[in-house]
């Protein structure tokens, strides 16, 4: 928004410490504390995000019975376009921020990115109504990756902006925001609780093209809410100072450049600078090459400084973590595929002449969140601040790792629950019947689910506050969209995966792990194998976060 520093009567003698350095109003004044932001801003914020996750989770949940369904694709096939598109939904944030950081600003991004959300959901909801033919097909999936554009302007803009609204300078503020993360998460699975439990059936039952049209309607209102706190947003000022895109990248450039440079000219223009050995100096030490500058760049003032190449340390820092949660990332990809497909085959009814959508089960996940994020806020996090004396009780790191354990174990349920299916199907005779359904009551998979969940509430919210607060404050819209390219990464990966084991299992005429009769398959192998890889993954991620050095003093 607008960043001009003329002071109106009224912004004219707050109180000095109720102003917030570095934040404005939407008219450019200076803000008050007391006046803006805060949990008032945020909940408008969290109402569009609730609002936004619904209109996705209206998608992307029950996606894999649409490309089953109407267009009639194989398992494999309908699984690794599911891959192909949440990948690239989960990369493109990263364009978005790139965007919001440099130019438009957060707020701008947000509304421009919701309109083109409500574009492409009007055209997907289009070519749901259409019969079946190749023009439905490429509507269906340009509109599909519309909606996937829209949401990479969206996502990092909006809980970056929400998480702007708290002041990490100021004490109560800061734990607020930490708090923030939690019921940011808790409103999110609030609006996937009702999408999935309420517009599987409508897509399942009455019609596609209903189905995609709620979730189009409340975008629409999702803009209407976000822009009706406008008044009392707090806005970043955005500064006359370098990029910091350029600032990083020049740190890279100047230390590429200086490769041959020898130990004892950085350490001698590190003395020169006055820069003290300390854990984080010391690491990636080859970046502090960049300290030194040809004469012609010197004379020109452009000489990178110790701040710019501590900032280029942070994120690289980054990195290892960010690859080794590549595996939970993949294991997050199969509940919208292979979990749905499963409880497809399974016994739905819950009374006579009503059947649960398999795609309802996902609701779990989000049920599992929804009670446990008010017990993890209020009980567990106060108990462990006692101890730790941690503000938000445990690290960001630890509370990473510890849902990547949880995501372990619902790998492991997983496969014991697919073999318990497939012997089943044995003992009824039904192995060679793909379309019956299998006397085995579709709520032996709410465990998985469940336990997912909790591998959600401490992974994905930690992944958030964790990408959120280790980047530059300029960039952390950035920050945001690479937590998300975990998942964009991962589910890429799954999709490689998925085709390699397809084509390895099914040549010379034997069945495939993701034969189109499930009961053939062999999705516990899978299971099992993605239960392997994530326990490599925590031991690696183990190693780099054990010796991972926070970006700032102050981090929670």
């Amino acid at each position: 928004m607008a960043t001009s520093h003329e002071e109106s009567p009224e912004t004219r003698t707050p109180l000095l410490d109720d102003v917030v350095d570095s934040a404005v109003d939407y008219k450019g004044h200076p803000v008050r504390r007391s006046t803006s932001g805060g949990w008032l801003s945020a909940s408008f914020i969290i109402g569009v995000e609730v609002a936004e996750r619904s209109a996705y989770y209206g998608i992307s949940s029950n996606l894999i019975t649409f490309l089953t369904g109407p267009l009639g694709q194989s398992t494999a096939t309908a699984a690794e376009n599911v891959n192909i598109w949440f990948g690239t939904a989960s990369l493109l944030p990263l364009l978005g921020a790139f965007v919001a950081d440099s130019f438009l600003g957060r707020y701008r991004t947000i509304i421009a990115a919701s309109l083109l959300y409500i574009l492409g959901l009007g055209l997907l909801t289009l070519s749901a109504l259409l019969t079946s033919c190749e023009f439905q097909i490429l509507l269906f999936f340009f509109s599909l990756y519309l909606v996937a554009v829209a949401q990479g302007g969206h996502k990092p803009c909006v809980q970056a902006f929400g998480a702007d609204q708290f002041d990490g300078q100021d004490t109560e503020e800061c734990k607020a925001k930490s708090s923030f993360f939690n019921w940011w998460y808790f409103g999110i699975c609030a609006g996937s609780l009702f999408t999935v439990s309420v517009l599987a059936y409508i897509q399942d039952n009455l019609s596609w093209g209903l189905g995609f049209g709620i979730p189009c309607v409340v975008m629409v209102l999702a803009l209407i809410v976000f822009v009706s706190g406008t008044r009392t947003y707090r806005y970043g000022i955005k500064g006359e100072e370098e990029s910091p895109f350029v600032r990083i990248g020049k740190v890279f450039v100047a230390a590429l450049r200086n490769r041959r440079t020898s130990a004892s000219a950085i350490a001698s223009e590190e003395e020169s600078r006055g820069t003290l050995p300390d854990q984080s100096s010391e690491q990636f030490k080859f970046l502090n090459k960049a300290l030194l500058a040809p004469d012609d760049l010197k004379k020109n003032g452009k000489v990178c400084t110790i701040a710019e190449i501590e900032e280029a340390k942070a994120i690289l820092r980054l990195f290892p973590i960010w690859a080794t949660c590549l595996a939970y990332a993949i294991v997050f990809a199969q509940c919208t595929t292979f979990f749905t497909k499963q409880g497809v085959t399974m016994d739905r009814t819950i009374v006579p002449g009503f059947d649960i959508p398999a795609a309802s089960l996902q609701s779990f996940i989000s049920l599992a969140i929804m009670i446990f994020i008010p017990i993890y806020d209020r009980i567990f996090v106060p108990m462990a601040r006692a101890f730790t004396r941690e503000p938000s009780g445990i690290t960001m790191l630890q509370r990473i790792g510890t849902g990547m354990f949880f995501s372990i174990i619902s790998m492991v349920v997983a496969a014991l629950v697919e073999i318990k299916r497939l012997q089943t199907a044995k003992d009824y005779d039904l192995v060679d019947l793909p379309s019956a359904t299998i006397p085995m009551g579709i709520w032996w998979l709410v465990p998985q689910y469940f336990l997912y969940g909790l591998a959600d509430l401490f992974t994905m919210v930690g992944l958030q506050e964790f990408f959120y607060d280790q980047v530059p404050n300029e960039l952390r819209s950035v920050g945001l969209a690479l937590y998300l390219s975990i998942f964009g990464v991962g589910s890429y990966l799954s999709s490689f995966l998925i085709s390699i084991i397809e084509e390895a299992t099914s040549w010379a005429g034997h069945t495939s792990w993701f034969s189109d009769n499930l009961n053939l398959a062999h999705l516990d192998y899978f299971y099992w194998l993605l239960a392997a890889l994530s326990a490599v993954g925590l031991l690696v991620y183990l190693y780099f976060a054990k010796s991972y050095i926070y970006n700032r003093a102050s981090t929670i």
